[in-house]
């Protein structure tokens, strides 16, 4: 099981909570729906969206404390984990 962020953008609400699930499309679906459907998701309204768009994302939460390497490419810091 891992820890995901959804963000999710509907008619001028949006949403931005967390769920757990497995690292597939139909799980993390799944959480989702039972999440909106105990009611624990609040939508607040939200200006900025289109009224007519609806967007869900989502990212995985990773909790690294490692440290970052970087390497500079013309001029140009770039990190990645380990």
């Amino acid at each position: 099981m891992k820890n995901f962020r959804v963000q999710i953008r509907y008619h001028g609400h949006y949403a931005d909570f967390t769920v757990m699930a497995e690292d597939n499309a139909e799980s993390i679906e799944q959480s989702i729906l039972d999440k909106i459907g105990k009611n624990e998701v609040l939508f607040e309204s939200d200006g900025f969206t289109n009224k007519k768009g609806k967007w869900i994302t989502y990212e995985e939460i990773v909790y690294d404390t490692r440290p970052i390497q970087t390497e500079e490419v013309l001029g140009v810091k770039l990190g990645a984990r380990v």
